[in-house]
């Protein structure tokens, strides 16, 4: 299933009435889950996120248990942040809605959500820590982790196989020793990485433990100067020096699963979804796709990578919150959240359930390195950094064009610091 997932860009500055503009405070509570003939109740997910047979059976499952009926509108992620907030200040919300693991701090900042800790002690004791991560702020959960996606290596099978390599790395100097050989041995290139690939960075920080901003005093700044940060670009920079991809650029300018698609590079860090997009431009491509988890320092835990996903929310203005909780009750049992997992080939909320994930080579690919995965800041202030131009791509450019990392965080620090300060 192709995704694309979008940053919380400025999301909390859209917010600040929000929790001003709700309705009257009503006690609409049932007395049994049987106990909501008549209603409706309005589901707002994104474009690519539930599968037609998902829908289908979530919706009858619902409708038999409640009574109620399911309205289900598919949004699209561009605009979404607007509309959303929109939406959330006035008198009839979407009473459960899909939003983004990297925008859900931020709303929940607003007022927009709904408490949702009560859910959590019922469904929820056995979610994945590093995936219901981004639900929980100021120490309640905000909404329920849904599902993420992360970066896996895509390798030209037949250009590994004419070096010699018989089989996927395990550990990071092996990953590296066999792009070397790759290099030796044939005409492609070893990897397509090009210097602004910010999300595999942040990957790599997470890896290391890092954090990309600091607590000074009551704001944030900064922390790109921390022995962790500085040890994951370093390893960017070792990988980032066996390719010929521009060194100010991301991965989608060119997209890199097109430079893939001409045959003549080993391999790419990014999603799996990526691999239709080279196929779309190089039919013949498709028989020499493979997947790896990306290899972490050591074979007993994967590199560190980006968690990109969604949480299913709940607005705190919605009148049939009980109702709502009904919904995700049934949508996030393991029935459902196993056979979301299988039919879009998404990272379940439970470890327990990526055996359904069983059979799909890029989503297996994926699963080892969720545990140990996470996210961007979860402060409201950090849309501000992911604005272009991105401070963090700039600090990455001048590192990859020779810049020691102190002095490329210096060249940054000034904007980086006056993003995190703006109001929000």
């Amino acid at each position: 299933m192709k995704r694309k997932l979008i940053a919380a860009i400025g999301v909390a500055g859209m917010l600040v009435s929000v929790a001003a503009c709700g309705g009257d405070d009503k006690d609409d509570k049932k007395s049994g889950a049987d106990g909501f003939k008549g209603e409706t109740l309005t589901l707002w997910a994104m474009d690519g996120s539930t599968p037609d047979q998902w829908t289908k059976d979530v919706t009858a499952a619902f409708e038999k248990k409640t009574g109620a009926k399911l309205k289900l509108e598919v949004q699209d992620w561009n605009g979404i942040q607007q509309k959303l907030t929109a939406a959330l200040s006035e008198e009839n919300p979407p009473d459960v809605f899909e939003i983004g693991n990297t925008q859900t701090a931020a709303y929940a900042k607003s007022g927009g959500l709904a408490d949702l800790s009560d859910l959590k002690e019922s469904i929820g004791a056995d979610w994945t820590e590093s995936v219901n991560k981004s639900t929980i702020v100021d120490g309640k959960q905000y909404a329920a982790p849904w599902f993420v996606l992360n970066r896996v290596v895509l390798y030209n099978k037949k250009i590994w196989a004419d070096a010699g390599i018989k089989k996927t790395p395990k550990t990071r100097d092996e990953f590296y020793a066999d792009l070397k050989k790759i290099g030796e041995k044939t005409d492609a290139e070893p990897i397509y990485m090009p210097g602004q690939n910010w999300y595999h960075f942040v990957g790599l920080v997470i890896g290391e433990g890092g954090e990309l901003v600091k607590k000074d005093g009551d704001k944030y700044v900064s922390n790109l100067d921390d022995p962790k940060v500085v040890k994951a670009v370093e390893t960017y920079k070792k990988f980032q020096a066996l390719s010929k991809a521009p060194k100010n650029k991301d991965e989608a300018t060119p997209q890199q699963a097109e430079v893939f698609a001409k045959g003549k590079t080993g391999a790419f860090v990014g999603m799996s979804w990526e691999a239709a997009t080279a196929i779309k431009a190089n039919k013949k491509i498709e028989k020499d796709i493979g997947y790896f988890t990306i290899p972490g320092a050591t074979a007993a835990k994967p590199e560190g990578v980006f968690l990109g996903g969604s949480n299913l929310a709940v607005a705190a203005t919605s009148e049939k919150q009980e109702l709502a909780k009904e919904f995700l009750k049934i949508a996030m049992s393991d029935k459902f959240e196993g056979q979301l997992a299988k039919e879009g080939g998404v990272i379940p909320n439970k470890k327990a359930l990526e055996s359904n994930l069983k059979g799909n080579v890029a989503a297996e690919a994926m699963a080892p390195a969720t545990a140990g995965g996470g996210i961007t800041p979860l402060i409201p202030e950090w849309g501000a950094v992911e604005n272009e131009p991105n401070p963090i791509k700039s600090y990455l450019t001048a590192v990859m064009n020779g810049d020691s990392p102190a002095d490329a965080a210096k060249k940054v620090e000034g904007e980086f610091n006056k993003r995190l300060s703006q109001k929000q």
